[in-house]
């Protein structure tokens, strides 16, 4: 088996477009579950009005793509605050509820054959993002290489726009979380009843933390949008939320760098049993007699078993103090 072929897949994952991806989404719930306490179970859903948002106003409207990202970004913020004006006054579980079931009923909606004009139904939509690669000081279509990682001249210059947008969102959440509205954020996730004791609405606060988490939600789809060049309703499933959950509870939750790094080593934990199995499995003689659907499902047990491993012996994740995720969830 090529374990130097096995490292620089993986390390292409560690700091490639889907790391970036979900590294934003994570930092949406790292507001909404590490500093409010707020279970938001439907992340994903705020992703899929950002990339359409961005879809349909190019494709369908013939707007820029400047325009069709900031009407993402709002609809996801709209979506957040209808959904959190019924809930937010009730216990944490409804939130949660309500969330999963928006995201799920969105994805049908969207790839409903009634909303093919619009949506492009189960086909999506694509060749929108011309104008985003235009930009590009790079050759999409020549291989870079570095150290032997490659990258395509796309790829490329997704991620330095996206890490360029993580590392802006990373500095917002720093300052947003050490001035008073942050410090009245984790007084109302450590206990409601005391914040609202000293005459703070922590309706109000709640509801400013899961509207400014949805339209970092809506801003992480935008970026997929534009990376992918393409939208397809399928990709928005429950599942990406848990696994933006997965890199937040290994980064550390409540923590601003945590995030990050969870959605790094997510990758990379993936890639690198990914890569070493389908080794194992392939040529005349293969180690080991597995299908490429096994692999692709025991990359996913492994990986299971590491954050299982990860909440029980450290569950305040890598960067994270333990103390900060006693929640007060009522």
């Amino acid at each position: 088996m090529d374990l130097i072929a096995a490292l620089q897949t993986s390390l292409a994952q560690l700091v490639g477009p889907s790391a970036i991806f979900y590294a934003l989404l994570a930092i949406g719930l790292n507001l909404h579950f590490g500093y409010t306490g707020l279970l938001n179970f439907g992340q994903i859903g705020f992703a899929l009005l950002g990339g359409y948002g961005v879809g349909i106003m190019s494709v369908k409207y013939d707007l820029p793509l400047w325009a069709g990202s900031i009407i993402g970004v709002v609809a996801a913020g709209v979506l957040a605050l209808v959904l959190g004006l019924p809930t937010l006054r009730l216990r944490a579980d409804y939130l949660a509820i309500v969330t999963i079931a928006a995201s799920e009923i969105l994805r049908l909606i969207f790839r409903s054959t009634s909303t093919d004009s619009v949506t492009g139904s189960t086909n999506g939509l694509f060749g929108y993002a011309d104008g985003f690669y235009s930009l590009s000081p790079f050759d999409n279509g020549k291989q870079y290489s570095f150290l032997g990682i490659k990258f395509q001249g796309s790829d490329l210059w997704s991620m330095v726009i996206g890490w360029i947008l993580v590392a802006l969102l990373c500095l917002f959440v720093f300052l947003l979380v050490r001035s008073p509205w942050g410090r009245v954020l984790k007084a109302v996730r450590e206990d409601e009843d005391a914040a609202r004791s000293v005459g703070k609405n922590a309706y109000f606060y709640k509801m400013q933390a899961l509207v400014l988490g949805g339209c970092i939600g809506g801003l992480a789809g935008v970026f997929n949008a534009l990376q992918t060049q393409s939208i397809n309703p399928d990709f928005y499933s429950t599942a990406q939320t848990f696994f933006a959950y997965g890199a937040l509870i290994l980064g550390g939750a409540a923590t601003v760098f945590g995030p990050v790094l969870g959605a790094m080593l997510f990758w990379f934990l993936l890639s690198i049993p990914d890569v070493l199995l389908r080794q194992a499995t392939s040529g005349d003689n293969p180690i080991l007699d597995l299908s490429q659907q096994q692999v692709g499902a025991i990359r996913y047990v492994l990986l299971g078993l590491a954050i299982a491993l990860m909440m029980v012996f450290r569950p305040q994740g890598i960067l994270g103090n333990k103390r900060e995720v006693q929640l007060d969830a009522k």
